[in-house]
């Protein structure tokens, strides 16, 4: 699978913004692809590439033998995509949103229910599976965006910041969802991130972006520190005082003279 999509958008008159120029990787099916760069980098256009939301003014794109710009009708079946708007209705309860999406990938009617199921499952919605989805908590509601990507196990899995705005305990979850996908070997997942530390936890490829142009640095995690990287992280745990320590020490504070 190769992508290049150079996007052209035309500001102030007659000058044109490159918004993402000369990008070009490969995906194999149980791989996760972290693309890292901060707010501006190309990141969701390079996704709204891969979706036809933007179509690329040069460059290529294909899924297989599949031509995005051709074939999308096809190609979009292929695809789960959790934007960073949470494309949900809702007015439509979690389990409905689920089956909804289901039925634009063209999943049969004979499996629809036990896919849905899983997916839900795997999210750990289950017990929200009849709420409205406009009445759920932030992180549920990613949640279920993460659950309409990957329905159905499409082949190619683009999760657009899938944490973000979650607490820890939450966000540590969606990453075991993501690794678990991964490591089922039928998806090639696509992440995009800010965050090194989620991007090496849950990738086995990375590549940071810079104002929309070619990756700065390109490979695995352990390869771009020591490319790139500068300074240790120390982390130092102390065990907790006795009380018996603590009343010592108190005691010496109060009487200085028989220290």
């Amino acid at each position: 699978m190769r992508k290049v999509y150079p996007l052209n958008s035309g500001i102030c008159g007659s000058k044109n913004l490159v918004a993402v120029e000369n990008i070009s990787f490969g995906l194999e099916a149980g791989e996760c692809f972290a693309l890292l760069g901060v707010n501006g980098a190309g990141k969701s256009t390079t996704f709204k590439s891969l979706t036809s939301e933007v179509e690329p003014t040069e460059g290529s794109v294909h899924i297989g033998a599949l031509d995005i710009r051709k074939d999308f009708n096809k190609i979009k079946k292929l695809i789960g995509y959790c934007p960073q708007t949470n494309p949900i209705f809702e007015y439509m309860s979690v389990e409905e949103n689920i089956e909804y999406f289901a039925r634009i990938k063209g999943i049969p009617a004979n499996r629809r229910s036990e896919l849905c199921n899983k997916a839900i499952v795997q999210l750990d919605l289950d017990i929200h599976r009849k709420k409205l989805a406009g009445a759920l908590s932030g992180g549920n509601k990613r949640k279920l965006s993460v659950a309409l990507a990957i329905v159905g196990s499409p082949p190619i899995i683009l999760l657009d910041e899938p944490s973000a705005g979650m607490d820890p305990e939450a966000r540590r979850f969606m990453w075991r969802v993501v690794a678990q996908i991964a490591s089922d070997k039928t998806s090639a997942v696509i992440l995009t991130t800010h965050s090194m530390e989620e991007a090496e936890a849950l990738s086995s490829k990375m590549g940071i972006m810079v104002k929309g142009g070619i990756f700065k640095c390109f490979g695995t995690s352990q390869h771009i520190k020591d490319k790139f990287g500068t300074g240790f992280v120390i982390e130092i745990k102390a065990q907790m005082p006795l009380a018996d320590e603590i009343d010592e020490v108190r005691e010496n504070i109060l009487n200085p003279e028989e220290i």
